[in-house]
């Protein structure tokens, strides 16, 4: 008879899909969009590809050319500010070993 109960609503929660987390204005991360990776809202390019170009030195308005208009320079502001305050609340985690001379 047991096999006949509705199942609890707590187990149907388990079953829904994650919800995208939203860390700012123009990034997100849905795991349905990029493996969950954060991207900006509304495309599937990821923060890291954009942050990549930034940290190779590629001037802000190439970059906005390479994706064609789908990422502006406030989202990439912005993904510059969450990395930076990321690095900051995190630098311990990459202190490198000093080399022997």
């Amino acid at each position: 008879m047991d096999r006949f109960l509705v199942p609890e609503i707590d187990d149907m929660k388990k079953d829904s899909p994650p919800k995208p987390q939203v860390f700012g204005r123009y990034v997100v991360a849905d795991p349905r969009v990029c493996h969950g990776q954060p991207t900006f809202r509304g495309t599937r390019i990821m923060v890291s590809q954009v942050l990549e170009q930034v940290a190779r030195g590629v001037a802000w308005e190439s970059i906005l050319d390479r994706w064609e208009g789908k990422v502006t320079k406030e989202a990439i502001a912005e993904a510059v500010r969450l990395s930076s305050q990321a690095f900051l609340e995190h630098a311990q985690e990459y202190v490198a070993e000093p080399t022997p001379t």
